[in-house]
């Protein structure tokens, strides 16, 4: 008897990882502290690992632990290197050296690792969200006005690890041949196979999506038409608002600026019109993604709002002109935590799979 294929869904909701992805890289980039840096790291890393046994993708080459190794290490060179300030002078370069010549600082060392160490976040959660959440569920949150462009990126996308699987068997099938890549001249029985196959996928896919009508306008071409007019009359307006704020047309370009806004959204929704989706088993929103989506918010509340008992100055950390150990506000570093509500998630989810009959 044949095996049925069960497609299961997220545990959490593609729009509160969305929400927690926006939240991860708003407290990224507004803050220097490696006090919260190191907590939002950990939060990410723990949701990482959580989320290895309900991925829906297989394993990126490098790790996050390789990119931060290698990342960190660039970035505190490359600004110790350029940037010749701060008072605990660990070597001097020749001064007859472009750019590098000059002191070579601790504290410019410590700012480049702690850039490293947004780079390396930034990464690793983009990382989570590429192995929680299946590229079927992601083309779901698009806007019907650009579903054409998001099936195409989704299927770029999903192209990437179907080709380094490809890869993998026809460099198995290569080897089990005696091939053995020695220069430049080996690598060619193992890119043609991988272009002809590629190709191959390419053409049947869009003979699928042909068939499927896909990119038909036919019977909506009065509105795409109409879509089309109104963008261009949006955009040219927006354009003149713009203009004429640079001027000093404080009425009329403000005007111009919200009716060719509204022009943008009125032909963004009429295009969305002619475009027709199915959802074949939609994904509820249950109270775990309230509890993603409330700490996602506390985090951009923090670091972002000016809430009242809340001093957010140690944000802006700076280890110059001498390295000195942060100031820590424990309402931000505390509430940095609320980052971790998918791990503490995904890990009870992975107890009960675990306690689950098998059949």
């Amino acid at each position: 008897m044949a095996s049925r294929v069960v497609r299961r869904d997220p545990v959490i909701h593609p729009l509160a990882w969305v929400t927690w992805l926006l939240a991860v890289v708003a407290a990224l980039l507004s803050s220097r502290n490696p006090v919260y840096l190191t907590v939002i790291l950990v939060c990410i890393a723990a949701t990482l690992r959580a989320g290895r046994s309900q991925a829906f993708a297989p394993a990126l080459p490098l790790s996050p632990w390789r990119f931060a190794l290698i990342v960190v290490t660039l970035s505190a060179a490359f600004n110790g290197l350029m940037a010749h300030f701060g008072q605990t002078v660990l070597f001097e370069l020749p001064a007859w050296l472009p750019l590098l010549g000059g002191a070579v600082t601790l504290e410019g060392l410590v700012y480049g690792a702690i850039n490293g160490l947004v780079l390396t976040g930034i990464f690793a959660a983009f990382l989570a969200l590429y192995q929680a959440v299946p590229t079927y569920a992601l083309v779901r949150l698009i806007p019907r006005s650009f579903y054409p462009v998001g099936v195409v990126l989704s299927v770029a996308i999903a192209y990437v690890p179907t080709t380094m699987a490809q890869f993998g068997q026809i460099r198995e099938a290569q080897r089990l041949r005696g091939h053995q890549v020695r220069g430049a001249r080996d690598w060619l029985p193992l890119v043609m196979p991988l272009l002809v196959s590629g190709l191959e996928r390419a053409m049947q896919l869009a003979e699928a999506m042909t068939a499927r009508g896909f990119g038909n306008l036919s019977e909506a071409q009065t509105a795409h038409n109409i879509s089309r007019g109104l963008i261009v009359f949006g955009l040219a307006t927006l354009a003149g608002g713009v203009a004429g704020s640079l001027i000093g047309a404080g009425a009329l370009s403000t005007a111009l600026i919200v009716v060719g806004g509204l022009a943008v959204i009125a032909a963004l929704w009429l295009q969305g019109r002619g475009v027709k989706r199915t959802h074949y088993r939609p994904q509820l929103w249950t109270p775990r993604d309230w509890a993603v989506v409330a700490g996602a918010l506390l985090v951009i509340a923090l670091y972002l709002l000016p809430l009242p008992g809340v001093d957010q100055s140690s944000l802006a950390y700076s280890p110059y002109p001498r390295l000195s150990f942060p100031q820590v506000n424990l309402l931000i570093a505390i509430g940095s935590v609320g980052l971790a509500v998918p791990a503490m998630l995904l890990a009870l989810a992975g107890k009960k799979t675990n306690r689950s009959p098998r059949a």
